[in-house]
């Protein structure tokens, strides 16, 4: 049972978090990159503020642990969050999806490097380079030459920090007593703090929104930030940071089946198998090893005579 809450956990994180990109997308047309990053923080931080406010939780305390959370909010939140909203004014949404699912990748070297990720398993490590292969198929870097060259390089550095702020958290915030939902309010608004002073760049333009950008907007705040960061955080907490990372390269399979139901984006062959590929890449870095049979001990033999003998030795005269 508590499997099948960790792949429902997961499926259901999966497809919020690969739904982002198709809304940072539909919200480039009305608004900046500099308002799409800042609305997005400030709507997820208002919406976990009140989960707080009515759960009766309360934010950390503590100038260590607010430290923590600024560095968090830097690497997990502010900075890739500007890097998708920039990014995607020159690439498509599935291509997000798909250049964001090096954040395996990127987990797996920090946590290497770190030494988080001692004793590495065999079958966990082709499960990461299966993923990152059917990445690789879904993209098809030979078929495009240059496409959006910025915007891949936007993408793929948000990828990174987003494995940088996943091992920080992971390190320094969760498993310290602190609730995770006290930590994701905290730490999304922090990343308000942070964006604001960015707004005079591109975030003071006039905006006239209809009702499709208001919704859009606020899905992509309230739903794919403050709830989708919210999970992301429970996910660490229960699976660790490379595990949540994971997570990474079920991004494509939503993010471009999205952009072909959505956005009538082509979805052929190639992409299909790379999919498949991406998923079983997937199922092999969460496999969990069998746990190794307890030594028995041999059958007790029927006390015979010798035995009897043996434990019970006839007491010797002196």
């Amino acid at each position: 049972m508590k499997r099948t809450w960790a792949w429902a956990r997961i499926g259901v994180l999966a497809l919020l978090w690969g739904s982002t990109f198709l809304w940072i997308d539909l919200a480039l047309d009305a608004l900046t990159p500099v308002q799409v990053t800042f609305s997005r923080c400030a709507l997820g931080a208002v919406t976990l503020l009140v989960a707080c406010r009515v759960s009766g939780h309360r934010l950390p305390h503590g100038r260590a642990v607010r430290g923590r959370i600024v560095v968090a909010a830097v690497f997990c939140n502010a900075v890739p969050f500007a890097l998708f909203s920039f990014g995607q004014q020159g690439i498509d949404s599935g291509v997000a999806g798909v250049l964001n699912a090096t954040t395996p990748l990127w987990s797996l070297l920090i946590g290497a490097v770190a030494g988080t990720e001692r004793g590495l398993r065999a079958a966990r490590l082709g499960g990461f380079l299966l993923g990152f292969a059917g990445v690789v198929l879904i993209l098809a870097p030979w078929q495009a030459a240059g496409a959006g060259g910025l915007g891949v390089l936007a993408v793929t550095a948000a990828a990174a920090s987003y494995a940088v702020g996943f091992a920080f958290m992971g390190r320094h915030l969760v498993g310290r007593g602190i609730p995770t939902l006290s930590l994701s309010a905290a730490q999304l608004l922090a990343a308000t703090v942070l964006t604001a002073p960015t707004l005079p760049a591109g975030g003071l333009s006039p905006v006239e929104p209809d009702a499709r950008t208001v919704i859009v907007v606020i899905v992509l705040g309230v739903v794919a930030t403050g709830t989708t960061f919210h999970l992301t955080y429970r996910n660490i907490a229960a699976e660790g940071a490379t595990s949540t990372a994971t997570l990474g390269y079920l991004l494509p399979v939503v993010s471009v089946a999205l952009g072909v139901v959505v956005l009538d984006e082509d979805f052929g062959p190639r992409t299909a198998l790379g999919m498949a590929v991406v998923l079983v890449g997937v199922a092999l870095t969460r496999r969990q090893p069998r746990p190794s049979a307890p030594a028995t001990r041999p059958p007790a033999q029927p006390a015979g005579p010798a035995a009897t003998a043996a434990e019970n030795p006839p007491h010797r005269l002196p």
